[in-house]
């Protein structure tokens, strides 16, 4: 059981086997692991973005049809963020009217109006960035973002996200220099990802703490 989980939780690594293993199972295999790393805030560990690189480079050899790939990852990412975003809207209000002494009501509304002036480039950013890709649909739900703008953004990033790493994965997956420095690769796209987000908020930071103090 355990080495099963330790296959599960690798299994970028091991895609290969599973292929092998599985045949056409495995298309609902990368279906439920991408539904619970976008849907389930209890599993941010499992793979993502190596995930679908991986996947693409395999599509490219045949292993796997890069369509139907393609589409199911694209319900799977969808879904997973809408089953978090309703559990987040479900638990949220119920856990911030409880007046319970480490929670600050509140927070509930900075949350909702931080997501209804920001949650759409917060929620196509974080489907790059590990971790905070599982718990942004979350916080979206808990700050009551609405449907329609959740939804919207929801599906633009999962095109982005899905699009860009399967696609880079088939076209240059295979290439040996790509395959050997992989985990270097990630770790700059997550840098790519990650700067612009920090540079932005130190940005707004340096300009309230130039910003003159209000007039009374």
């Amino acid at each position: 059981m355990l080495e099963f989980l330790q296959m599960l939780i690798h299994i970028d690594q091991t895609l290969g086997v599973w292929v092998a293993q599985y045949g056409a199972w495995i298309y609902l295999i990368l279906f439920l692991i991408v539904f619970a790393e976008t849907g389930l805030v209890v599993l941010p560990f499992l793979p993502g973005d190596s995930l679908l690189f991986i996947a693409g480079a395999f599509a490219a050899t045949g292993s796997m049809h890069p369509g139907l790939l393609i589409v199911l990852l694209l319900i799977a990412a969808v879904s997973g963020n809408t089953v978090n975003y309703y559990v987040g809207r479900y638990i949220g209000p119920r856990v911030f009217s409880q007046n319970i002494r480490f929670l600050d009501r509140a927070a509930l509304i900075k949350t909702h109006a931080f997501y209804e002036k920001h949650g759409g480039k917060t929620l196509i950013i974080a489907r790059f960035l590990p971790v905070v890709r599982t718990f942004a649909p979350f916080v979206a739900g808990v700050g009551y973002m609405t449907v329609a703008r959740f939804q919207f953004f929801n599906i633009i990033g999962a095109l982005l996200w899905v699009l860009l790493l399967v696609l880079a994965g088939y076209f240059f997956g295979n290439l040996p220099l790509v395959r050997e420095h992989l985990n270097t690769i990630v770790l700059i796209g997550l840098a790519a990802a990650i700067v612009p987000v920090v540079l932005g908020g130190l940005w707004k930071l340096i300009g309230g703490l130039k910003s003159p103090p209000p007039t009374r």
